[in-house]
């Protein structure tokens, strides 16, 4: 089991290339950075900073990569990846997220002391026409497979995930496990996996345990962010200890993604996972 420290949830009092310092004081030295698109130098700060600890950059994503259900978007989709793929071979990035359209992520952290904002609000690209469900399925699929046979020429492993309609407004195609699995069935390529985000499929459809066991050997990464306030297993409505115990006897040995807020100092946060999850 490797954890996987999210540098835009935690330690967010310090500028973003410090954090790596303070995850691999805690033990964590998988970093995963949101957006690197709009990051811009910065990640150049976090990649030395890697180096320097001992650390990795486990993964990101493109913030401006274009919708793969538009066909469209199809050529901007490939030259984003391929300038993906490009910096990860630079920054030694793991992996990539691939998501069913462009999305424009504002993260809003909790405030201090709890409160109705949480999570992250953003929007979804809007496509450039009208398209059936139908169409935006196909587009998708054959838009996935156009990308892997790009990844295919790295050691890159993409992640699909979806993403919830809670937070993230007009319109995301895939927004259940039950889709993201399908599309990496589909495309049975070796180097996509699905990622299980607990926050965002309780969010938009709950059955987090069926969903565990009907997607295992699909999976290699597990989120484990809270809802409401998308924070630390034990302060919203998800029971951890179940999904912990499940794993288990699964016989899941991937990474966990503390891809949360933590609510009090990130030490007892990540005392508090370790407690449940080993």
């Amino acid at each position: 089991m490797i954890y996987t420290g999210y540098a835009d949830f935690w330690f967010r009092d310090v500028p973003l290339p410090e954090r790596v310092a303070k995850f691999a004081a805690l033990g964590i030295r998988h970093i995963d950075v949101w957006a690197w698109r709009s990051k811009g130098a910065l990640m150049d700060e976090v990649a030395a900073a890697c180096r320097q600890h001992n650390s990795v950059i486990n993964s990101t994503f493109d913030d401006a990569g274009g919708s793969l259900t538009d066909a469209n978007d199809l050529p901007l989709c490939l030259d984003a990846w391929a300038e993906s793929l490009d910096h990860a071979r630079r920054w030694g990035v793991q992996h990539l997220f691939m998501f069913s359209e462009q999305i424009d992520p504002l993260p809003t952290p909790p405030p201090k002391g709890g409160g109705r904002r949480e999570g992250v609000e953003g929007w979804v690209k809007p496509p450039s026409r009208d398209y059936t469900p139908q169409q935006k399925y196909a587009n998708l699929l054959d838009g996935a497979a156009r990308v892997m046979e790009l990844v295919e020429k790295t050691n890159v492993i993409v992640w699909f995930e979806a993403l919830n309609t809670y937070h993230l407004h007009g319109g995301i195609t895939v927004s259940i496990h039950e889709l993201a699995a399908d599309v990496v069935r589909r495309i049975a390529h070796p180097q996509l996996r699905l990622a299980f985000d607990c926050y965002h499929q309780q969010r938009t459809a709950g059955n987090l345990i069926q969903g565990l066991r009907d997607y295992h050997g699909l999976y290699d990464s597990v989120h484990i962010g809270d809802v409401p306030t998308r924070q630390e297993p034990g302060t919203g409505e998800i029971n951890f200890a179940n999904i912990a115990r499940e794993l288990k006897a699964l016989g899941f040995d991937g990474k966990i993604g503390l891809e949360f807020y933590p609510s009090t100092t990130e030490a007892e946060a990540l005392a508090t996972v370790r407690a449940l999850f080993g």
